[in-house]
């Protein structure tokens, strides 16, 4: 569901006050915070606005910077990228295409081996969906990428 289908007190009902921060105010959260800054399960990670699926655990690997790193969304269409530069400095900002959730920024000091770029997400715009639990989310199809 599209965030802007939400009125802001249905959002602030449904997140966290730190959820709601990041994903309608670009807030950031402190690094080495996150709950899956240093998490590895396999699965899904989708918006915690929409439950639009984003980023896959095959993609993640720890980049040392205090938040969840990808090198790449699980469809890039499903991101959309914006000029940033708040705070005196010029920045890629990653928001969920649907939701329109912002949840971090895209560098490119990422593995080169596996494109160069490093999506790096606030752990409180995601929720992660375990693999034997997203046939129940409706995600069983998004398997093929384990294998």
């Amino acid at each position: 569901m599209n965030s802007n289908n939400w009125s802001k007190a249905e959002l602030k009902k449904k997140l966290s006050p730190e959820e709601y921060e990041v994903t309608q105010n670009a807030a950031t959260e402190h690094p080495f915070t996150g709950k899956y800054d240093n998490f590895y399960q396999k699965g899904i990670y989708v918006d915690v606005v929409s439950g639009e699926p984003l980023f896959s655990s095959t993609d993640k690997y720890d980049a040392h910077c205090g938040w969840p790193s990808f090198t790449k969304p699980i469809d890039p269409k499903l991101v959309v990228n914006h000029r940033d530069s708040s705070y005196g400095m010029e920045r890629v900002e990653v928001r969920s295409k649907d939701a329109n959730s912002h949840l971090g920024h895209v560098f490119d000091d990422g593995p080169l081996d596996q494109g160069g770029n490093r999506y790096c997400i606030n752990s409180a715009a995601l929720k992660f969906i375990a693999y034997d639990d997203l046939e129940a989310h409706n995600l069983g199809y998004l398997k093929k990428l384990f294998n």
